[in-house]
């Protein structure tokens, strides 16, 4: 084979390097998950932000709050808020 003619010094450089390899093969990983794990929790923060302000929009409206006051104060498009009085009524 091919690893015949190598001496033990050889073969002991080739298992580091392998070992290595291994190491930052493993490290990448580990950073891709945690990058991915991040943008997740990102994501779900602003899910979770774009919730409390429907519900809060819907709590303004059943107040009868006037729609230009809701849309200012809680940055709802005018047709999201069409579509919160469509769904509240």
């Amino acid at each position: 084979m091919f690893l015949c003619g190598l001496n033990s010094k050889s073969t002991e450089n080739q298992e580091k390097l392998l070992k290595k390899l291994e190491k930052e093969g493993e490290d990448m990983i580990s950073e891709v998950l945690r990058k991915e794990n991040e943008k997740q929790r990102r994501e779900g923060r602003k899910e979770g932000i774009k919730e409390t302000i429907i519900q809060i929009t819907q709590k303004m409206l059943e107040k009868n709050m006037n729609t230009k006051d809701i849309q200012e104060i809680t940055g709802v498009s005018q047709k999201e808020l069409q579509n919160l009085v469509k769904t509240n009524n």
